[in-house]
């Protein structure tokens, strides 16, 4: 965190001092060598001898503000290397101009816009913005206590709320996407930060352990608790994009920029379901025959919601928006076993799920019309016929998320769905079986539109890779395809992480 946090300042010191024309290539140094750097770290740490001697399940740092257990270090190396993936989404200029706008203050058509792209101006503060939203994503599943997780919350989400209005094409819809996520952002923050002063009142602290400590021993004014579990819960869940609290999910999405969605629908929910695992299990630990059957009821409701809308939309980014609610929710069958089990399923699960994503993101990228991205399903028929490989990766992200055998969408799915089992879930785990039939129909439907519909006249255009999205494409087939057949190691890591379960 330090060393990402670190990077983020040296972006603002370079966005100041280094001359226009040299500072993406400063910034793209300082962004993939802090989060290599970060990750390293990270491995270091999670390989210690003396951190987890004689079975200690961690420590906590900061003055209490921070826990470093195994856990949490197996999320943020997930995060780490996600967002290496999304960045290089981000950096990636080689389709005529950059996605974000060069100007964002500019009206949208307007003549400084004009000027602005006839002077080739690039919006280089996205790289210290997406710094900043990193190390936010690194503190929020590692906050010991409810105060650093809200600061942790407001650092990861602001970032995001900017970038979110900065794509250069479409502006109208991105700046729309921008004001609706905080607007609803703020709503959620409210709640979270209710919910905190509820918990703090009733066990007259904010930290995790000290209010399973009172959970387990006070008995009266109950009241003050569960209204803090569901406002709490209520912050966490909309990070996430759980049902009822999805509907920001398919607009922002939508609106913005493809590279910043990535980084949302891969990295944002990673340390979402992070903070949502370390609050559920170590603050509510002992308190789950109470939250149990709320958390299972938004688990079968985000399932459903999700995958039944997503057969009516039209656009690819939306379409992916609802299947990321779904996916939510199979997740949350994980969390509703509150066990070891259900720990290292979600961790998996995450993981697999994260890269696929980022390379589903990275493909929309390519498909191309003359206005920008191709997002309208119709524009996308007969892609086969025209870029066979293309269509042929994008099909293997999509049989991915349909979770079919041999690709890491099963593996991850057949986990969740075991440790819901173990947990008393199976009804959870029946629901969850038919959404993931449903959810088949509108990823097949997309592949048959690709393989055998005639394409259009005048269809989009598939650009050429550049390095930085052919890698991420080729690291999200890679880990979709070999997380299906070789899972072993990951799932060993996942469950070795979740042994210990969080430290308090």
């Amino acid at each position: 965190m330090l060393v990402v946090f670190g990077a983020a300042v040296v972006g603002v010191l370079v966005e100041a001092f280094v001359p226009r024309s040299a500072r993406r290539g400063v910034h793209l140094v300082v962004t993939f060598g802090s989060l290599a750097a970060a990750f390293v770290w990270t491995c270091v740490i999670a390989g210690s001898s003396t951190l987890f001697a004689k079975g200690s399940a961690g420590h906590v740092a900061a003055m209490g503000a921070v826990a470093v257990d195994r856990p949490t270090l197996f999320i943020q190396g997930t995060i780490l290397v996600l967002a290496f993936v999304s960045v290089l989404l981000i950096a990636d200029t080689s389709q005529d101009v950059s996605v974000f706008a060069g100007q964002a203050a500019a009206t949208p058509g307007s003549p400084e816009e004009r000027e602005g792209l006839l002077a080739g101006l690039v919006h280089t503060e996205v790289y210290p913005l997406v710094l900043f939203a990193i190390g936010g994503m690194l503190l929020f599943p590692a906050s010991n206590d409810l105060l650093t997780m809200f600061v942790a919350l407001e650092v990861l989400s602001l970032p995001l709320y900017l970038l979110c209005g900065l794509a250069r094409r479409r502006r109208l819809l991105s700046h729309e996407a921008a004001v609706k996520y905080f607007l609803l952002g703020a709503f959620s923050s409210a709640f979270f930060l209710f919910g905190i002063a509820m918990l703090y009142g009733y066990s007259g602290s904010v930290r995790l352990s000290a209010i399973a400590t009172a959970a387990s021993s006070n008995t009266s004014d109950e009241t003050l608790l569960l209204a803090g579990i569901a406002l709490t819960g209520i912050g966490l869940l909309f990070k996430i994009g759980a049902v009822p609290f999805q509907s920001w999910k398919p607009d922002v999405y939508q609106g913005a920029p493809t590279p910043v969605t990535a980084l949302m629908a891969s990295c944002t929910v990673v340390s979402a379901f992070g903070a949502l695992l370390r609050v559920f299990y170590v603050a509510f630990g002992t308190l789950s025959w109470d939250w149990r059957p709320a958390l299972g009821t938004v688990a079968i409701l985000t399932m459903v919601v999700g995958a039944i809308i997503a057969i009516t939309q039209t656009d690819v980014k939306r379409l992916l928006a609802y299947s990321s609610i779904a996916h939510a929710g199979f997740v949350l069958t994980a969390v509703f076993a509150a066990s070891v089990q259900g720990l290292s399923s979600s961790l998996f699960y995450l993981a697999s799920y994260g890269i696929t994503t980022i390379g589903a993101f990275a493909v929309i990228t390519l498909v191309r019309d003359p206005g920008g991205e191709a997002l309208h399903l119709s524009r996308w028929a007969g892609l086969g016929k025209r870029s066979p490989l293309v269509a042929g990766i994008f099909a293997l992200f999509l049989i991915g998320f349909a979770g079919l055998p041999l690709t890491s969408g099963f593996i991850g799915k057949f986990a969740v769905f075991q440790a819901a089992i173990s947990g008393g879930g199976i009804s959870l785990v029946i629901v969850g079986v038919v959404s993931s039939a449903i959810a088949a129909f509108f990823y097949v439907r997309v592949i048959v539109l690709m393989f055998f519909s005639e394409p259009v006249e005048d269809g989009p255009v598939v650009a050429m890779p550049s390095i930085f999205t052919g890698t991420a494409v080729a690291v999200g087939a890679l880990a979709t395809v070999v997380l299906g057949i070789v899972p072993g190691p990951v799932l060993s890591l996942a469950g070795r992480a979740a042994t210990q379960l969080f430290v308090r």
